[in-house]
């Protein structure tokens, strides 16, 4: 082989290698058509329920763990290195301390505006206090309540959530969508009146389809309070997965599941997507890293101890 083959056969290896790592190989590329990697990282909790102080140091298993500070402290150290972060939560803002039995969810709330949170979705315990309080507490957050799957018409919660947000980061639209559980059996009638719930499957599959096909979402993301798995027919987040098209990830809650790090379930289409639930509590903050490059996102997961 002559030098000038052998030259070109180094320099075809090295734009291969560029391609798959990015920044590490050298910019030989720039002022070229080569594609845009972006990065984005989605932080998420579920099943709070009002845990505002670290436990107490008491011996038991979580003894001084978790804690609104500490987890303010560790997702102001995340954003100063990454330039594009979401923050969501699906779900259970409330019940489970003092502070939801004498305030009624009102610190929960305020807090989690002080945390940036970008989303949320609606948990069985967060009607604890009624649907009335909801209406007065979910008023003073800065971020939507998003639920797809519960029908508040003739509530007074009519027109204080929304199905779905799509937030544009670096370019990227990243469509977000929530569901919930059955209050039937689950939540006192006289908390959520006249909510109609409505199939999480059907709904699920509508949500996605509109933010992939008409908001031209990259990525679609529920945030779900069914659950991570069941042994009977109740329709879990590994049921939803597989039921339904155009969801890319779940963000899940409900069942206080301590997950390491996501697990993948094939969708209707065969394709993977990716579930992740993280305890309850805020013992843990979830962390997902999502790079964009050529049209197709590549993930890694993590659940991080908040300490």
């Amino acid at each position: 082989m002559d030098a000038s083959a052998s030259t070109r056969r180094q320099f075809l290896k090295l734009l291969g290698t560029a391609a798959v790592v990015g920044s590490v190989a050298p910019d030989i590329m720039a002022g070229s058509a080569r594609p845009k990697t972006t990065m984005l990282t989605i932080l998420h909790t579920n099943d709070v329920h009002s845990r505002l102080d670290p436990f107490p140091m008491d011996g038991s298993r979580n003894a001084g763990r978790g804690g609104v500070a500490r987890r303010a402290t560790l997702i102001q150290q995340i954003r100063q290195e990454q330039e594009n972060v979401l923050l969501l939560d699906a779900g259970d803002i409330f019940q489970g301390t003092p502070y939801f039995n004498v305030y009624k969810g009102e610190p929960e709330i305020l807090a989690m505006n002080q945390l940036g949170y970008d989303a949320g979705t609606i948990g069985n315990h967060d009607f604890d206090g009624g649907i009335d309080n909801m209406v007065t507490q979910f008023g003073k957050a800065t971020f939507p309540l998003l639920i797809a799957n519960y029908d508040f018409r003739n509530t007074v919660l009519d027109g204080k959530t929304k199905p779905y947000k799509v937030f544009t980061k670096d370019g990227i639209k990243v469509g977000v969508f929530g569901l919930g559980i059955k209050p039937e059996g689950l939540i006192p009638k006289d908390a959520y009146k006249e909510t109609k719930y409505l199939d999480p499957i059907d709904i699920g599959n509508d949500m996605a389809t509109r933010l992939r096909t008409e908001q031209k979402c990259d990525y679609v993301i529920c945030l779900s309070h069914l659950g991570y798995k069941y042994d009977g027919p109740t329709v879990s987040d590994n049921v939803l997965a597989a039921r339904t098209r155009n969801i890319d990830g779940i963000i899940g809650g409900h069942t206080h599941t301590f997950l390491d790090a996501p697990v993948t379930v094939n969708n209707a289409d065969g394709q993977p997507i990716w579930i992740n639930q993280v305890g309850f509590a805020g013992i843990n903050l979830g962390r997902i890293d999502l790079t964009f490059e050529r049209g197709k996102a590549s993930m890694a997961g993590q659940s991080v101890e908040v300490k």
